[in-house]
């Protein structure tokens, strides 16, 4: 059966996420640094918030960046600034990193989960403008679009005393209506997932066209062959799901960190906008 699909790529003004993808040249290693992690199978050690980790080096370069998974470090490879970093960086901080400016070190710190947050919006908000069928709420898209770009040009302290979550909990009415908006083009009834412990779920082949799977744990489930067509995966837990030959062409805001914590094969359709984890 035919079903309507809505691609990133098939809006009229697909925007340029350039600086919504991490550049860790222009950044000072600061998720090396301000990000607390304990050992686990993700990390083969732990380390406290504003320690480097032992693999940055003096370039503020990852020692071990081609061989993370094989060293243990297979958390590192799942996180995403969206570019958040190198703003910090470079236009927060206009440059001063923290080891010739130590000084500069505890505020750079608390300020990029604030900046990773509002990129992480940024992103979504994008992925809106992109979709034909989310017109209706683009105007208020564009709106919320600029009002968060505004946010991310704040002093360090600014952004240290901003209320993100209510930003993010206005932003998100935008998100779930353009959400609604897309599922709705998809004939029939369509699941609603949202927030569902689905660890371990046999989902092979399933039809998920238009499923709201916000915030669902797909923990190790088995996505072979699924159909994700418009299907709303914000906040959707894919760490060791099977998504081979799965159909995600179509899926609204996925993101290059749920893929990578997810496993799959050539055969995964992905959205252009994202591309193939190299561990598939």
């Amino acid at each position: 059966m035919s079903h309507p699909t809505e691609t990133p790529s098939s809006g009229p003004a697909a925007a340029d996420r350039t600086a919504l993808r991490a550049d860790c040249g222009s950044c000072f290693g600061l998720c090396c640094v301000a990000l607390p992690f304990a050992a686990s199978a993700d990390f083969a050690i732990g380390k406290g918030a504003g320690e480097p980790c032992r693999n940055l080096r003096s370039d503020f370069r990852c020692g071990i960046h081609t061989r993370l998974r094989e060293e243990g470090f297979k958390g590192c490879t799942v996180y995403d600034c969206f570019g958040a970093g190198q703003k910090v960086s470079q236009l927060t901080f206009e440059g001063r990193d923290w080891r010739r400016h130590p000084g500069t070190a505890s505020e750079m710190f608390a300020v990029l989960p604030t900046m990773r947050h509002l990129h992480e919006l940024l992103w979504y908000l994008t992925e809106a403008l992109t979709l034909p069928a989310a017109r209706p709420v683009h105007g208020a898209v564009r709106r919320a679009l600029r009002e968060t770009e505004r946010l991310t040009h704040g002093s360090a302290t600014e952004l240290m005393e901003l209320d993100v979550a209510a930003h993010r909990d206005s932003v998100n009415q935008l998100l779930l209506r353009t959400s609604e908006l897309i599922r709705a083009r998809i004939p029939g009834k369509k699941k609603n997932r949202r927030g569902a412990d689905l660890i371990g779920a046999d989902l092979s082949g399933a039809d998920l066209r238009g499923a709201n799977l916000r915030g669902a744990c797909l923990i190790a489930a088995d996505l072979t062959r699924a159909d994700l067509t418009a299907a709303d995966l914000i906040g959707a837990d894919f760490r060791d799901a099977d998504l081979s030959a799965a159909d995600l062409r179509g899926a609204i805001f996925l993101t290059q960190a749920q893929l990578a914590a997810a496993k799959g094969d050539a055969a995964t359709r992905l959205p252009p906008s994202l591309t193939r984890p190299a561990h598939w």
